[in-house]
């Protein structure tokens, strides 16, 4: 059993010992992930560069709790949709790279219809 899959058996006992399954729908959990990545990016707001590098590091549990967060109803999403998140994260790679070749894109943050 890989990392992911061990992590995901655990998501999936922790909820449906508590009998959540009713409540965790496409839906919801996609809403959950934006709530909670809005509360890491709660963390950094107004803040300058050299500000969100010391908080990030001041605050360090507390943001990876947050990010915690987010991965477990990620993980959760994906499983209950039945998609394979490390294929769709390897697919998604291999779309990126033709996107944005290193030739064109290396140093520039423009999207790739800019480049």
């Amino acid at each position: 059993m890989t990392g992911l899959e061990e992590v995901t058996k655990k998501i999936r006992d922790f909820r449906d010992e508590r009998d959540w399954m009713q409540f965790h729908n496409p839906k919801n959990l996609a809403g959950s992930i934006v709530i909670e990545a809005a509360e890491i990016l709660e963390h950094f707001q107004w803040k300058s560069p050299e500000e969100s590098t010391a908080i990030s590091r001041e605050k360090h549990d507390e943001i990876a709790s947050e990010i915690a967060d987010v991965g477990i109803y990620l993980i959760e999403l994906a499983d209950n949709l039945g998609i394979d998140l490390v294929k769709a994260i390897q697919d998604k790679l291999i779309v990126n790279a033709s996107k944005y070749p290193v030739a064109k894109a290396k140093g520039s943050a423009s999207k790739y219809t800019e480049l």
